[in-house]
């Protein structure tokens, strides 16, 4: 039988530390640190290869002790709605993701973002050691998003998609991309991204001129919200996500195993689509449709209204 590890003979760097006690992210503890916002045994620290003892070291994060010890790992898998920020707090006074979880006994941030305006499957977790399995880019952790653009979309547009797409940020390239809905004025696609780019759907959207009306995501990997309603949310073991995940016990990829959602959505032809949709029909690339952007959204809508007032007001009129 191996000797047991005394405990002064253990050490783990400082941010991983501070991630696994759910103060933050690993990423924002190393800001924190080098900021100089942490001390041990009241020594400020800003060396990233620092290391603690959990069972002897005290930590500090803006002067408030942690309990190195007391760290009770906990998952929550939420189906956020639209209009929720995907923070701990905001400065602006909106409504976070925060609000909607309750009973959970201690500090969770989220894993990754959603936009504002975004909604569906949001991690919360105060393992900062698995918040970066996911959302680092070097795991391929697969995440899958429906989108609802304006217009039509057309086999050219999807080809170049495919393709990959340039950016601001440099290249973006989903997994695939494929249609799944043909609605008369407007259309839904399904993207499969396993960078983690922030923003990345809208970035390639805007790229090649589509206008966004909706956009959720559905899964991680084999993790989804189907059967959780929108603004519910549900406890996960860390067995069950790391099965979802297709990751063994020490959180390491099995690539033989691993799972893959699959939506009960089947792909739509795009050619027959352009023929349902008929020869009037805008292509999403419209620019016409940028009006509809978050930015200009209601102006658009409030111009319209108008437009259509005038009409009716007009041919109300007696002619004579």
């Amino acid at each position: 039988m191996p000797r047991a590890l005394k405990p002064q003979n253990i050490e783990i760097r400082l941010q991983k530390v501070i991630a696994d006690c759910g103060i933050c992210s690993r990423r924002k503890a190393e800001v924190l640190i080098t900021e100089g916002r942490v001390a041990v045994n009241g020594l400020y620290v800003t060396e990233l290869g620092t290391r603690v003892n959990p069972h002897t070291d005290i930590v500090t994060v803006d002067d408030k002790v942690i309990d190195l010890m007391a760290i009770e790992k906990v998952y929550v898998l939420l189906n956020k709605p639209r209009a929720y920020v995907t923070t701990t707090n905001d400065p602006e006074g909106r409504k976070t993701v925060m609000d909607l979880v309750w009973g959970v006994p201690t500090r969770m941030y989220p894993v990754g973002r959603l936009d504002y305006l975004s909604e569906g499957l949001l991690l919360l977790t105060n393992d900062g050691e698995m918040a970066n399995k996911i959302m680092h880019p070097r795991y391929e952790v697969t995440k899958v998003y429906e989108v609802k653009v304006f217009g039509h979309v057309n086999e050219a547009l999807l080809d170049k998609i495919r393709k990959g797409v340039m950016t601001e940020d440099g290249l973006m390239k989903p997994q695939s991309v494929r249609m799944i809905e043909q609605l008369p004025n407007k259309t839904w696609l399904e993207f499969r991204l396993s960078e983690g780019k922030n923003r990345e759907i809208r970035k390639i959207c805007e790229a090649m001129d589509l206008t966004v009306d909706k956009l959720r995501r559905v899964a991680i990997e084999g993790l989804t919200i189907q059967g959780l309603p929108i603004g519910q949310f549900t406890f996960l073991s860390k067995k069950d996500l790391l099965k979802a995940l297709g990751m063994n016990e020490n959180g390491e990829r099995v690539t033989h195993t691993r799972p893959k959602f699959v939506s009960a959505k089947k792909t739509v032809d795009v050619r027959r689509a352009t023929k349902m949709v008929g020869k009037t029909a805008r292509s999403a690339d419209d620019r016409r449709y940028q009006g509809f952007r978050k930015d200009k959204y209601y102006e658009t809508v409030k111009s319209i209204k108008e437009v259509a007032a005038q009409k009716a007001l007009t041919e109300s009129e007696p002619q004579g």
